[in-house]
């Protein structure tokens, strides 16, 4: 049997500013909170989750409530998140949005589509991309944005390497992509990316791959990004993606149960930690559709900590 990921599962980066977090990314891009729960390994903080109406694995952008100095950005990082939506109307619908909203907008292509780059106010570099209107979207009704200009999920992801080839290698022998292109850097042509698909490919199935030798190394910090994660289907194959990683030497966790996705960590040769993620069970697993984010959600295992917990968060 051919291991094959699915495309990206989710995306944790850090934020210094959870109340300011919680305000952008769900007032300014409308996105759903679908989950307020803690960083299962430091539970004095938050682990926030924004993803589309239906929770759906590949739509969420997640953020650790982490109290660190700015991120100096380099190479040896990923660079930019994307955000998927679809056609030219929504595109300048969010032109004129995050304009308006104060925020600096540059139009630029990325392997051919059209996408927007901005930063939210601690510098986390983003991207909103053109997909076409490829594959599902599942709208949040009460959302600030309208249902039909509504950020449909993630990808493609960017990283940032100063030299590709052992990563090229772990992408395409290891992890069974496919490399499927090159572009030009928007912000200097001399640096190339490398696109790398999954799956059915498409946007929500993409690794995009920077080679940016002149760049100093990333000092990781707020505004930064910490993993970003690919999607399994199940258990089952989590493990024979664990079994297929182990022997290579890369460093890596085992498998690690995270209650509402079972998950295997490891960094690729540039020191970039890679996440493999199964798609259920999902958040429902303790909150229904209709309420989820309302409330400080815990696996079972932190349950019985609940009041001790909850003493040491900062209201959001």
């Amino acid at each position: 049997m051919t291991l094959e990921l699915g495309g990206i599962h989710h995306l944790s980066a850090v934020t210094a500013k959870a109340k300011q977090n919680l305000s952008f990314y769900t007032g300014t891009l409308g996105m759903r909170l679908v989950k307020k729960t803690v960083n299962q390994d430091d539970v004095t903080s938050y682990h926030l989750f924004y993803g589309d109406g239906a929770a759906t694995p590949g739509s969420d952008l997640t953020f650790f409530d982490f109290p660190a100095a700015p991120e100096h950005h380099g190479t040896h990082s990923i660079s930019r998140t994307s955000l998927r939506v679809a056609g030219a109307e929504t595109l300048a619908f969010w032109k004129q949005r995050l304009t308006d909203a104060g925020v600096e907008v540059k139009e630029v292509e990325q392997a051919g589509r059209k996408a927007l780059w901005f930063s939210d106010a601690e510098n986390q570099r983003l991207a909103i991309v053109d997909d076409g209107g490829e594959g599902e979207s599942h709208p949040w009704d009460k959302s600030t944005v309208p249902a039909k200009h509504q950020i449909r999920g993630l990808g493609p992801i960017v990283m940032s390497v100063p030299v590709i080839d052992k990563t090229e290698q772990v992408l395409t022998e290891v992890m069974n992509m496919r490399k499927s292109g090159t572009y030009a850097h928007p912000d200097n042509p001399a640096h190339t990316v490398h696109v790398f698909s999954m799956g059915q490919g498409g946007a929500a199935a993409e690794l995009h791959v920077a080679v940016q030798p002149d760049l100093p190394p990333t000092r990781y910090g707020a505004g930064g990004v910490h993993h970003v994660a690919f999607r399994v289907p199940d258990k089952a194959a989590l493990t024979a993606w664990a079994e297929r990683i182990q022997p290579t030497r890369l460093p890596n966790s085992g498998e690690v149960e995270r209650y509402y996705f079972r998950s295997f960590y490891f960094r690729e040769p540039n020191g970039i930690l890679f996440e493999l993620a199964t798609d259920g069970p999902g958040f429902t697993a303790d909150e229904p559709l209709e309420t989820l984010g309302e409330s400080l959600a815990l696996p079972p295992f932190l349950e019985p900590r609940r009041a001790e917990i909850e003493a040491g968060l900062k209201p959001l």
